[in-house]
């Protein structure tokens, strides 16, 4: 049987052949809460593009205004800092901190009064 698994079982999950070990990454709920923020960003015309980076300190999101812009938002995943000011960041479009926290709800609390203010303008 040549599945190109190396013999692995259906459903096994195998680990990408030279990928990182060790990085930090979003969890499927984080990503889509992360993503709905964008999706409703770019409806209302705020954002055009994003980026991920996967390192083994951090994970990152970056939206931006235009693709050659610095990001207008940064959101840092760094689970070293759990303990402490909390592992979730955003960024400003100029590397200002403009919130930090344990939930990623409470750091996103910014960037959605701003999606609401867009609205209401």
């Amino acid at each position: 049987m040549a599945s190109g698994m190396g013999g692995a079982l259906p459903g096994t999950v195998v680990p990408f052949p030279g990928g990182k070990t060790g990085q930090v990454g979003f969890t499927r709920e984080e990503l889509q809460r992360i993503l709905d923020l964008y999706g409703r960003m770019v409806a209302a015309g705020n954002w055009r593009d994003y980026a991920m980076n996967f390192e083994k300190e951090c994970a990152v999101f970056a939206a931006f205004r235009r693709a050659a812009e610095r990001p207008q938002a940064r959101i840092e995943k760094r689970p070293a800092l759990r303990n402490r000011q909390g592992m979730w960041t955003l960024f400003g479009e100029h590397g200002q901190v403009m919130k930090r926290g344990h939930e990623l709800a409470g750091v996103l609390a910014p960037m959605e009064r701003r999606l609401l203010k867009a609205i209401d303008d």
